[in-house]
Order: C-alpha cells, then sequence, then structure tokens
C-alpha cells in the first residue's frame, strides 16, 4: 500500500540519561496544517479500504439488529417514585423516566428530544429524597463537558442550569430540594493554562441562585488532579466527602455533621486504601472498604463517635471473602422488619448474590436463581423495604432488571426485561484458564456456536487489565455478530483489572504493568494450543486502555496475531501525561518525570517499540476526534510509524469519527463504528461468512 507521506523527523530528547527518538512530534498538534492534511488523507485511504472489504453488508445488517436491543437501567427509588432509563429497538439514546406509584410513566429527559443531531448524551442524574426534583447532566458533541440542570418532576420545568464545569460531578441532596452538594472546577481564569480540565472543589448550592454564589465546602489546596465525592444521609444530618488523586486506589474520607456545626472531620486520611462511606437509615456509618482487606468487606460504625472510626472498631457485617470481591450492597427489610443486606460478589469475574445478617450474624442465604453473568448494580428504597431491584446482563442477554423479595430470599423474579430486535444468535460460553509467564492462571471466557474447540476458527480476543476493571459476562452485539458468522470471541480476565480484588489490580499497574501484556499473549497462545484458532487466524481488539494492550501485543509479538482493531489508545506512554486527562493516570502507570518510572514506561512503550522491517499484523486504529480523555495524537504518531516499518504487507489503517468523544454514542454510530472493525477483523483472520 502506499501510505500519505509523513516526514521523520530527526529528533531525539535525554530523559534521565536516555536517549528517546521521537519523529512523528508534529503530529501531536491537530491544528498544524501538515497534521491536517495528514490525517485527510488517512480519511480517504481508511474510506476506500473498508469500502472495499467483503462481509461488509452481512456485518452491517445483523450488528443493526443486535446493537438496536433494548437496555434497562435500575431503578432509583424516591418516596414510592421510580427512576429509571430504557431504550427501545430503534433509539439512538435511552431516556430517562420516572415510573409513578400509580404506575403511571413519564419521560424527564430524551436526549433526542435536546439534540436531534444525537450528539447529546445523558452523562448522570440525581433525583432528591422526596423524588420531587432531579438533577441531571448532559454533554455534546463528545466532550464529556457535563452541564448541570435541575427539573421539577411533576411539570417537567426547567428550575436550574446550565452549570458549566460538572464533569465528572456527584449530586448529594439535602432534604426538601433546595440545596445540594455538587462537584466543579474553577474558572480558566482562575487556574494555570493548560489545567482547565483540573481544580475540582465542593461546592454547596441553592437550586435556582447564581453558582457564583455557592458556598465553598471542600477542596482548597489539594492537588489539581483530585477527584471528589460527596453523599448526604436521608435526614440531612450527615455529608461524607472523599478524595483521591487520579485514578489512584486510594482515597481520604472526612465526615460532616451538619447539624452540630459542619465540620468535616478526618474518617480516613492518607492511607492506601480505598473506603466507600455512608450513613444510612438504621443510623449506622457504612463503610464498604478494602482497607486490610483486598477482596473488600462491609462493616459499621457510629457516625457521632470518631473512637469507633479506627478500622480496629468497625463491626464486620459483610466480611472479606476468600473467593470473591465484594462489588456492591442494598440494604433492605428482611421477612420480620430485621434489616438485611443483598451483596454482590464477583467470583471469577461471574457475580453473585447473596443475603446477610446487618447486626453481623452473617450469611442468612444464597441467591440460586441468579443466572451466570453480571449484576450491574443492586438498588433499594432508601426508606426501606422487602423488595430490592438488580440489574443482569450476560452475553445473550440486554441490560435487564431482576427483582428480589425478602419472602423468599433464594429467588428473584423478572421485572423488566430489555426487548431485543429479532433473535439473538445461539452462544456457548467456554470457561478456561491460560498460564502467564510467571504461572499465574488467568481466567478466560471463550464464546462460540459449538462450545469446543472442533476446529480452529478465526478468533478475536479482547481484554483491557487496568483501572481496577472488571470484564464480567456482559450483552455484546459485536461478539454475537462474530459467533454468528462462524468465528470465536474470547475475553480475557487480566491482572490490572478487580476480578480477583485489589492485590489483582496492583499485579498490573505501575513496575508490573508488563504483567498485563504477558497475560495477553498467555490467553492468545492458549486459545491456539487448545485449538480454538492459529496466529493465521487471532485477532486483538481493545479501547483506551484496552488500546495500550492490543498496541503493546502488536509490537511485542507480531507473530501471535494477524490484525489488530486499536480504538482510542494510549501509545505513547512517554508524553501521555502532558495531553488530555493523562496526568490523572500517572498513579496507574508511573510518570516519566521520575528516572525509574520513565524506564518501565519505555520498556513497553508501543510507539518506541517498532522496528523498522518488522512483519506487523494489519491494524485498524479508531480515533474520536471529540476525545477529551485519550487525545488521538497517540493513534496518529503510532499509525504513522508502523505505516513507515512494517514489512509484512499488511495494512495499517487509521479510521477518525468528528463530534464523538470517549464514551457514549447514539447507536446508529455505534453500528458504523463496529461494522469497520469486524469486516476489518474478518478480512485479515480469514473469516468469509457473515450471513
Amino acid at each position: 500500500m502506499r501510505y500519505p507521506d509523513a516526514p521523520r523527523l530527526d529528533l531525539v530528547e535525554d530523559l534521565h540519561g536516555r536517549a528517546v527518538a521521537d519523529p512523528y512530534r508534529w503530529l501531536e498538534d491537530a491544528a498544524d496544517p501538515r497534521t491536517a492534511s495528514w490525517s485527510a488523507a488517512q480519511d480517504e485511504l481508511a474510506a476506500t479500504l473498508l469500502g472495499s472489504l467483503p462481509g461488509r453488508a452481512d456485518f452491517a445488517a445483523r450488528l443493526a439488529r443486535l446493537l438496536h436491543a433494548g437496555a434497562v437501567g435500575v431503578p432509583v427509588w424516591r418516596a414510592g417514585r421510580a427512576f429509571s432509563t430504557r431504550r427501545d429497538p430503534g433509539q439512538e439514546h435511552a431516556v430517562l423516566r420516572v415510573t409513578e406509584p400509580d404506575g403511571t410513566v413519564r419521560v424527564l429527559v430524551d436526549p433526542m428530544a435536546l439534540d436531534p443531531a444525537g450528539t447529546t448524551t445523558l452523562d448522570a442524574w440525581s433525583p432528591s429524597w422526596e423524588g420531587d426534583r432531579l438533577a441531571y447532566q448532559v454533554s455534546t458533541g463528545g466532550d464529556e463537558e457535563s452541564r448541570l440542570f435541575v427539573l421539577d418532576v411533576a411539570s417537567g420545568e426547567l428550575l436550574d442550569g446550565p452549570v458549566d464545569r460538572c464533569r465528572y460531578s456527584p449530586v448529594a441532596w439535602l432534604p426538601g430540594g433546595d440545596e445540594l452538594f455538587y462537584v466543579r472546577r474553577l474558572a480558566p481564569e482562575r487556574v494555570p493554562a493548560g489545567e482547565e480540565q483540573f481544580h475540582r472543589r465542593v461546592w454547596r448550592h441553592r437550586v435556582g441562585a447564581d453558582p457564583g454564589s455557592d458556598v465553598l465546602v471542600h477542596g482548597e489546596g489539594s492537588d489539581p488532579a483530585t477527584y471528589f465525592g460527596a453523599r448526604t444521609s436521608a435526614d440531612g444530618r450527615w455529608l461524607v466527602v472523599s478524595a483521591s488523586i487520579g485514578t489512584a486506589p486510594r482515597d481520604d474520607v472526612w465526615l460532616a455533621d451538619l447539624a452540630g456545626g459542619g465540620e468535616l472531620r478526618a474518617l480516613q486520611v492518607g492511607v492506601d486504601a480505598q473506603t466507600s462511606a455512608w450513613v444510612a437509615r438504621d443510623g449506622r456509618l457504612w463503610l464498604h472498604s478494602d482497607r486490610g482487606a483486598p477482596r473488600s468487606r462491609l462493616a459499621v460504625a457510629d457516625p457521632a463517635d470518631p473512637a469507633s472510626w479506627v478500622p480496629g472498631a468497625w463491626r464486620d457485617v459483610v466480611p472479606e471473602q476468600p473467593d470473591g470481591v465484594l462489588a456492591d450492597v442494598a440494604l433492605v427489610d428482611g421477612p420480620d422488619g430485621e434489616l438485611q443486606v443483598l451483596a454482590v460478589h464477583a467470583v471469577d469475574a461471574t457475580d453473585r448474590l447473596s443475603v446477610w445478617a446487618a447486626d453481623g450474624r452473617g450469611r442468612l442465604a444464597d441467591v440460586t436463581d441468579l443466572p451466570p453473568g453480571s449484576v450491574a448494580g443492586v438498588s433499594a428504597p432508601p426508606e426501606g423495604g422487602s423488595s430490592a431491584w438488580i440489574g443482569y446482563t450476560d452475553y445473550a442477554t440486554p441490560p435487564s432488571v431482576l427483582r428480589w423479595h425478602a419472602a423468599a430470599p433464594t429467588a428473584l423474579t423478572s421485572w423488566e426485561q430489555a426487548p431485543v430486535a429479532g433473535e439473538v444468535p445461539a452462544v456457548r460460553v467456554v470457561e478456561t484458564h491460560a498460564t502467564s509467564a510467571d504461572g499465574t492462571p488467568v481466567h478466560l471466557f471463550v464464546l462460540s456456536a459449538t462450545g469446543r474447540p472442533d476446529t480452529p476458527r478465526p478468533t478475536v480476543l479482547y481484554g483491557y487489565g487496568g483501572f481496577n476493571v472488571s470484564l464480567t459476562p456482559a450483552y455484546s452485539a459485536q461478539a454475537l455478530a462474530w459467533v454468528a458468522a462462524g468465528g470465536v470471541w474470547a475475553v480475557a480476565n487480566l491482572r490490572g483489572g478487580s476480578e480477583h480484588g485489589e492485590e489483582w489490580h496492583r499485579a498490573g499497574m505501575r513496575e508490573r504493568k508488563q504483567n498485563v501484556f504477558d497475560d495477553f499473549a498467555a490467553a492468545g497462545e492458549h486459545l491456539v494450543s487448545q485449538g480454538w484458532t492459529t496466529p493465521a487466524q487471532l485477532g486483538v481488539m481493545g479501547g483506551s486502555n484496552g488500546g495500550l494492550l492490543v498496541g503493546a501485543l502488536l509490537t511485542q509479538r507480531p507473530d501471535l496475531v494477524a490484525a489488530v482493531v486499536c480504538s482510542a489508545p494510549l501509545l505513547d506512554m512517554v508524553r501521555y501525561e502532558l495531553f488530555g486527562l493523562g496526568r490523572t493516570w500517572n498513579d496507574e502507570y508511573g510518570t516519566a518525570a521520575d528516572p525509574v518510572e520513565a524506564g518501565w514506561l519505555l520498556g513497553y512503550s508501543p510507539y518506541h517499540r517498532v522496528v523498522e522491517g518488522t512483519g506487523y499484523p494489519a491494524v485498524l486504529f479508531t480515533t474520536f476526534e471529540s476525545d477529551t480523555r485519550v487525545d488521538p495524537l497517540h493513534a496518529r504518531k503510532l499509525a504513522a510509524a508502523l505505516q513507515h516499518a512494517t514489512g509484512s504487507g499488511r495494512p495499517v489503517v487509521l479510521r477518525r469519527e468528528l463530534s464523538v468523544g470517549h464514551g457514549a454514542r447514539a447507536v446508529g454510530r455505534t453500528v458504523e463504528l463496529a461494522t469497520d472493525q469486524l469486516t476489518f477483523l474478518a478480512a485479515y483472520t480469514g473469516l468469509r461468512r457473515a450471513d
């Protein structure tokens, strides 16, 4: 192939005594006319190649049916009202609804009504304790720059907003619905140039008032990259504020008695652990923490007695389990009115439900009706009740909601099922384990039509491996379409995730990041050795941190795979902190400002491991020009480097999208992206039938 011209700079910098070449530094600047011209030429190349690949129409039709399956969110209950999201087949975005006590359902926020172009997304929402007001956040064009609004639930009247600079802001209401706590960045003129995405503070806001009159609650003097959380008790007495620097797996937590002066007092400060704290309707301080418990535990203390805040004084309700990671909890009323806990534990990346006595007497029951799959949250009315609602999905079930009732604690019933547009292909799931380079077992889900490696088939291996993210079973239109076409789809649970708790996460971060790439390579080798596929039929796919994962694999093990889809990736690990939200991730990866940590980063940075003349696999980069998390410059630089260096003759293609970012998008745009990705993988792994 003839690629667009990309001049190579003779640029070599000294990094703590190491010579580091950066021949494509100029591609970092999207406004540079050279970058614009090069990108336009890449657009033309991508459109020509992707448009000519066989099987495209078949994949597009099947993905359109599967991706237009519905989705139902877990209801949030307030004073008899249930707030939840739902997307039906044919809708581009989910709508936010309220279900009244009499069963009447009304739409409160419809992103398509706000923006018929489909570029506006609903980022977050929170009803008041009385359920009569709703705070919600939207952003447009993929920039994730959330704007906060408040509406009256009964009338739909807009009461407040837009309040800007609310990206990643929690909302904690005070009783009465007149005031709330939230997080907002400082105005751009108040921060150093280039730091406009940082410098958050916790504020107290009166609905309808000028945000300029908000009362500063917390955050002065904090690290600029700090994220904050805020929670209130339903009676309005207690406020919990948490803080973490970037995505570091540790936080500081403070508790304030708003009826007693409102001073924030330290519950956990300077501790290498994460603790989520809140005061529930029983008046106790509840603590979901991995402090001294890497797989997490649930404990209680007395919010009015700081002596009980010391971990040694905590009283366990759900102790740390040897084989399960505590992921979520809900407080419910048992058959006799006694308080109970419905707990979610992840065991080898599959979720389990169990019931525990809130007085610490231990486990009462296992919910045996839960099928193998994932729990996407549990919810119960904060004022109490004997029911709970569970979000559920698996590889063939779109996000739906189940109901639990204390009268039958082992059972579940269907509450709201997501509709499916057309037939879901039959898929069988096999669980297996690969062995990584250091002997660590790595769990895989393998999806196929047969459930056995009867003959080597074109296979896609998907992974993430970072930021404590767990890859549990979830409905995937891409996986289903691939299996329906005769292929195999595999998901690897790599170190760096949360599948086995915080120790598993830390085994794949910072100086141990190479473990993640070794795990992924071992997963690919396992699929080959077990007869599922061959290197000539193996493709890999990942996005964001998963884009770094597949970028590392293609530069470290180009012999193992035939095709790579690398989406919204991090790839230049020497300079990643300088762009987007990169500086918030240096606890996960390390910082190039430190000589030792720079060595870690250079050891695997995909952009710096390209070797001229290597037979690289076929590579498709997919980027989103409004991405404010991971700058598209990463894909531009590695695409140029691989186009120059590859000796295989297999294509290296860069596909760009405008007016879309790192997160949520309209279904129609998802269909287009997924079609290009699967068609590319099919063409270069030998999957020929997509009907």
